[in-house]
């Protein structure tokens, strides 16, 4: 996910998103399609879509520039123009606050004490930055590189229906969204901002889809972005997203469209996946079995490269430090990796890309790669599952273990951290809809918060019927905000905390050191000669 700021954030969604990451000039057409170079149009997408343009949008219709440029860069209307609640707010620059705080001292002060109060300005200012205001949320939901290889030389009846299977994964996780991360805030502002966390008649969104890797590989994703403007259901007036849980809710976003492509996947064509190893470091990644790692390899030029530069950054860091990177820094050093190897976008069309793809994967099949795709995609349809299909005994099992899992990673954890590992859990499921998939890890979710030990203490007043979601917790409490942790967690720190409080440590007399460092002790090479060592 990447935040889009007002403004600079719709030039740039006009040249990279909109432009599939080509950087096009602002003077030549949106969209150029197949035959020419470019993506297809982009699509509106999101059930909050229905408010806009008094009824003349609707999801699917075709995105026009102008319209991107009313909502993105000006909060507006895509049609009317009107304003959607407040207008973007305008923040002062950095010289702009520096100036007014100075010109706020004390006239009196000594040339000196002033000194060192504009230079302390000039510093808490400069480090805090310029402050933006957030037109939109871009999402890029990618399908696995199995999946691609498969799309990129298969014939177009079979690349129409992967496409198909992608669009429906993303529709139905941002229909999840609207459901369960979409919110705003409302009521008396104090602190950090309001204090009723409500609901919203839904999100709207735009969707613009790209077929290639900057390195020039399939790499089908689209981009999703989702305006910062919302309905609020208490009021029907426009707010702001509450941007606290789009941030939190990212990582089983990721896995949950990933576990929801493959279900239909498998419904169309009767694939079936498993996990792959991708070394230290890294979450295995799941693979459509019948796709051989050797075709994954060919289309992962860019893979390649950001773990060369990862593993140099690395091998810098535990050279300069002594030590391995924890897995958060090398986090941060595999987006650094990311930026610094990052290839000017050569955009060309879709019917050249797949020329060359379909060429690439002949050297690595060894057979026409549009007949091995059919081959592949016309496989017997894959058992599938229901909700009640799943014994209550897995689910508990799975919930203990779903904690286990996070519990080696975290300290605590919330409601989002339990639902990413359960859809990895559950990820060598097919389920038979997205319905019965979130039925099954929103009670795994469940089970795994019954065996967590809740931090966060309870509501101590009911709220009124009028403060209350549908799901009856209190909008006084924002969604999913629960923090948990568990007893063998808390117990490892009572040991930690009793360790720090031992002021002594073993201790060896000077006679024995001195005996031991005065008589070298004999220990056997890999030559198998007696060595002496002190």
């Amino acid at each position: 996910m990447r935040v889009m700021s007002a403004g600079d954030g719709y030039k740039y969604l006009l040249r990279t998103v909109a432009a599939g990451d080509g950087d096009r000039s602002l003077s030549t057409p949106l969209t150029r399609y197949y035959l020419e170079a470019g993506t297809p149009p982009g699509q509106w997408l999101g059930s909050g879509v229905a408010a806009l343009g008094k009824g003349q949008l609707a999801v699917g219709d075709q995105v026009s520039e102008a319209q991107l440029q009313l909502l993105m860069g000006m909060g507006r209307d895509p049609v009317t123009g009107d304003p959607l609640g407040h207008a973007f707010p305008a923040y002062k620059s950095v010289t702009e606050r520096i100036e007014a705080r100075i010109a706020g001292l004390d006239p009196d002060m000594s040339p000196g004490a002033k000194g060192e109060a504009v230079a302390q300005i000039e510093a808490e200012e400069t480090e805090r930055g310029m402050r933006r205001a957030v037109a939109g949320f871009d999402f890029t939901f990618s399908v696995p590189k199995s999946a691609s290889a498969l799309w990129a030389v298969a014939d177009a009846g079979t690349q129409a229906l992967i496409g198909e299977a992608h669009h429906a994964a993303v529709a139905e996780v941002v229909a999840f969204m609207e459901r369960e991360v979409a919110t705003t805030r409302t009521g008396a502002t104090a602190g950090d901002g309001a204090v009723a966390q409500v609901d919203v008649t839904g999100l709207v969104a735009t969707a613009f889809d790209h077929f290639d890797s900057r390195a020039g590989d399939p790499h089908l994703h689209t981009h999703v972005v989702i305006s910062n403007k919302v309905q609020t259901v208490l009021d029907g007036k426009w707010r702001s997203l509450d941007g606290r849980p789009m941030h939190a809710a990212v990582v089983a976003l990721s896995e949950l469209h990933e576990a929801v492509f493959a279900d239909h996947m498998t419904r169309t064509f009767g694939v079936e996946w498993e996990a792959r190893d991708m070394g230290r470091d890294r979450n295995p990644a799941w693979a459509i079995s019948s796709v051989p790692e050797e075709l994954v390899a060919e289309f992962s030029t860019r893979a390649r490269h950001i773990d060369t530069e990862t593993d140099r950054l690395i091998a810098d860091f535990a050279s300069k430090h002594g030590r391995r990177p924890s897995p958060a820094t090398i986090m941060k050093l595999r987006a650094q990796a990311t930026l610094s190897t990052r290839p000017e976008k050569e955009v060309h069309s879709l019917a050249d890309l797949t020329h060359q793809w379909r060429t690439r994967a002949i050297g690595v099949l060894g057979q026409d790669a549009t007949g091995w795709a059919r081959a592949v995609t016309n496989n017997d349809r894959a058992l599938l599952l229901r909700a009640d299909d799943v014994p209550l005994e897995a689910v508990a099992e799975l919930g203990q273990s779903v904690v286990e899992v996070v519990g080696e990673k975290r300290s605590t954890w919330r409601r989002w951290n339990l639902m990413a590992e359960a859809s990895r859990q559950t990820m060598g499921w097919r389920f038979a809809t997205m319905q019965d998939r979130e039925a099954v890890e929103g009670m795994i979710a469940d089970a795994a918060e019954s065996v967590s030990l809740r931090l966060t203490p309870p509501d101590f007043a009911t709220s009124p019927v009028t403060f209350r979601r549908v799901d009856g917790t209190s909008v006084f409490r924002p969604k999913h905000s629960t923090v948990f942790s568990s007893e063998l967690l808390l117990a490892a720190e009572d040991r930690l905390l009793d360790r720090s409080r031992t002021l002594t440590a073993p201790t060896v007399p000077v006679a024995t050191v001195e005996r031991i460092t005065a008589h070298p002790m004999p220990r056997t090479g890999c030559s198998g000669r007696t060595k002496l060592t002190r």
